[in-house]
């Protein structure tokens, strides 16, 4: 796919990544290789979300129905509204109280779509999500919550998908990147507690957060997620672009203090006029 021939974007970092934005038909830059595969960590849960979500539209599941802890249901799971801890199977708060990120509601929502469609979830996953976005070097393995691999061109194919969706409906598209118990408090892996902290279907919610790992100038309708592999995959809707970031360095403080600045120089090059949403500074 044709990208621009515009010099690179200068990222302050002294390890190998690789970077790339897109429209929503087309990819408009890339620097670093666009297929290297790289682990993935929570930019897997967008993708998973992918998955939930088709089937959600097919009728095999049901965002309301019961699922995970009691009073809980995929809905909340996808939410990291259920009341489950980071990891592990324990309970640590109550269902819709706080928003707490959690691997473990991603896992249990993972058997929840196997036990309603009857695919092993990788199948689902390779039969709708990769088949259905032609994606070629995503890695369906271990945890869906942080287990995944891909590359830049994979990931950018993503963000077109959730820039412009063709695998679900545009209604349930718009529920998916709209808050979901509004209100809740809870922490940002990385940038503290956030009140609130808001979260779609499977996708983080910028809002009016602050710090953040998206751009001052990014809007409020962001969506996205980042990993502590050092990824980050964010869709921004106002402007119309989405971009991936992927590198050989785990989340630290050269991402905390790079990601923002490089977005806001994404947002300056390819968001022309729609760029500036007035997100937190």
């Amino acid at each position: 796919m044709e990208t621009d021939r515009a010099p690179e974007i200068p990222v302050d970092v002294d390890f190998a990544l690789a970077l790339g934005v897109t429209d929503a038909e087309a990819t408009l830059h890339t620097q670093g290789e666009q297929t290297r595969v790289w682990d993935l960590a929570s930019v897997s849960k967008p993708l998973t979300a992918l998955g939930v979500l088709i089937a959600v539209d097919r009728g095999l599941v049901d965002l309301d129905a019961p699922a995970g802890p009691a009073g809980a249901t995929v809905r909340h799971l996808l939410a990291h509204a259920a009341g489950y801890a980071f990891d592990g199977d324990e309970v640590v708060g109550g269902v819709g109280a706080r928003r707490i990120y959690s691997n473990t509601g991603f896992e249990v929502l993972a058997a929840h779509v196997e036990e309603a469609t009857g695919y092993d979830f990788a199948e689902w996953m390779e039969q709708t999500v990769i088949a259905g976005l032609d994606l070629v070097d995503v890695e369906i393995a271990g945890s869906p919550a942080a287990g995944y691999r891909g590359s830049l061109r994979d990931l950018l194919a993503v963000g077109r998908e959730l820039l412009a969706p063709t695998l679900i409906p545009e209604e349930l598209w718009r529920e998916a990147r709209t808050v979901q118990f509004p209100g809740l408090a809870g922490i940002l892996p990385g940038y503290g507690r956030q009140k609130p902290n808001d979260w779609g279907l499977g996708f983080e919610i910028r809002g009016e957060k602050h710090p953040h790992w998206t751009g001052a100038e990014s809007s409020p309708d962001t969506f996205g997620h980042f990993g502590q592999s050092g990824s980050f995959l964010w869709v921004d809707p106002v402007a119309g672009l989405a971009a991936a970031f992927l590198g050989e360095q785990p989340f630290g403080t050269e991402h905390v203090r790079v990601w923002p600045g490089l977005t806001d120089a994404l947002l300056e090059r390819f968001g022309g006029d729609s760029a500036g949403g007035g997100g937190a500074r």
